[in-house]
């Protein structure tokens, strides 16, 4: 028996689970952190709402990723191993920006984290057979 597509689905899996545990740690504790910081600072009001949806979509934009990854590794279809190499490449793409910005902090680690394993899940996974064959 072949246990390579479970790997994959499992890295997959663990990855994106990470990746929703990072995005509801932004929304539920840092969104209401940035969002009290903003309005007790003098930035203009168009600027933090501004900043205010920039935090806020980002971490939906993470919820996508990772069900969007998790769907295509689970589902049997023609993209799937395309659709979830990009996922996790596309977390590993925001890394080196977040930490010329940010610097390094767990946050970062833990997508990096999320990015890897979702990139090697998606390279574990075999190419489509279709049912005629």
């Amino acid at each position: 028996m072949n246990k390579r597509p479970i790997v994959a689905q499992f890295l997959v899996g663990l990855g994106s689970l990470n990746m929703l545990v990072g995005a509801g740690l932004h929304l539920a504790a840092g969104y209401p952190r940035v969002s009290s910081a903003l309005a007790a600072s003098n930035l203009g009001a168009l600027l933090a709402n501004a900043m205010r949806s920039v935090f806020l979509m980002i971490g939906l934009t993470w919820i996508t990723i990772a069900l969007v990854a998790v769907i295509a590794a689970f589902y049997q279809s023609r993209i799937r191993k395309v659709l979830v190499f990009l996922c996790g490449l596309s977390i590993l793409a925001e890394i080196p920006v977040w930490v010329a910005l940010m610097g390094w902090f767990i946050g970062n680690e833990m997508f990096l984290f999320s990015g890897l394993l979702i990139t090697l899940g998606g390279l574990l996974l075999p190419p489509h057979r279709s049912l005629s064959s």
